[in-house]
């Protein structure tokens, strides 16, 4: 039976701790516990920090630059943590991710990832796959670089990528509301079929393996030959495997169970208000539909072009 005081901390699905917040992170680190507040019914709890009882904690970001730069991962393995890396490498579009590094700049930083802490270690997402209209043309999508980021992922060693289509909350259109010339697209089930296997195909000649995030419709109609899976983010019998320990194998409530999500119990320890992050996606489902994320002294350079890609 899985030890209960054994935990996993996610860091975080509610902002990119890694690009922007680490300072505050290890704060909470070194206190021994974070002060986390339902976002929900606003209650606050409080997380035990320590390792142990935490066992591993998984890194979600698009930009894992200032994480490598201020080797957190490092300092972070020397007091007894284990780490693992959700990595978000999507197509170069400035429409849709605008303060985002160059995606060249992503592949290194996927490269010293795996260099430094094992390709199991870390998953590569391709999240959310994208159709729009921009200026009245299209549908553009954001998979004209997937080739390109599977050949650098395989080349790191990377045997897994996690997927999902946009879901256009109310947030979302809002936000495209104020945005004139954009608006988003939402394919035909048949036709993200299409798009999966299309991906299937392309990321099995690399050796990397499709799984999807949420995504339950979708797969109880693929093929019989299919080899895409639902997907957990925190993937906590991975951990143990990695590196021993026990861990509850309990899957999350608090989670989309039913859309097909897999993932295990863990404790989220970021802030939709506090930690607002300041990547500006267009389609993030974190902020809400009006708001403008506040600038950083991390964000990227936008030398890249939009860097649209038709269906």
């Amino acid at each position: 039976m899985a030890n209960a005081h054994h935990r996993v901390i996610s860091a975080s699905r509610r902002t990119d701790i890694p690009a922007f917040f680490m300072p505050w992170f290890m704060e909470g680190i070194a206190r021994g516990e974070f002060e986390v507040t339902n976002p929900y019914n606003r209650r606050v709890t409080r997380v035990a920090a320590a390792a142990p009882p935490v066992h591993t904690i998984v890194f979600w970001s698009k930009n894992f630059g200032p994480f490598l730069e201020g080797n957190y991962g490092g300092r972070l393995q020397a007091m007894g943590y284990h780490l693992y890396f959700q990595f978000t490498i999507n197509s170069e579009n400035r429409v849709l991710e605008p303060n985002l590094p160059g995606l060249d700049r992503r592949l290194g930083q996927l490269r010293r990832l795996c260099d430094r802490f094992g390709p199991r270690s870390v998953n590569w997402r391709f999240d959310p796959i994208c159709f729009y209209r921009f200026e009245g043309e299209g549908p553009f999508n954001n998979l004209g670089d997937a080739g390109r980021i599977a050949d650098a992922a395989a080349a790191a060693g990377i045997r897994r990528c996690t997927v999902s289509f946009m879901d256009l909350y109310a947030k979302i259109r809002k936000r495209t509301a104020r945005r004139p010339g954009v608006a988003f697209v939402e394919l035909p089930r048949e036709e993200k079929i299409e798009v999966l296997l299309g991906l299937e195909h392309r990321l099995k000649a690399r050796h990397i393996r499709l799984f999807t995030c949420c995504e339950s419709d979708l797969l109880s109609a693929l093929p019989a030959r299919s080899t895409v899976r639902a997907g957990a983010c925190i993937p906590s019998a991975l951990f143990m495997e990695l590196h021993g320990g026990e861990l509850s194998l309990k899957r999350d409530a608090g989670q989309r169970v039913k859309s097909g999500c897999g993932c295990r119990v863990s404790a989220d320890v970021g802030s939709y208000d506090l930690h607002r992050c300041g990547h500006d996606c267009l389609y993030c489902y974190a902020r809400s539909g009006g708001e403008s994320s506040p600038s950083s002294t991390q964000t990227a350079d936008a030398s890249a072009g939009k860097g649209q890609h038709r269906r």
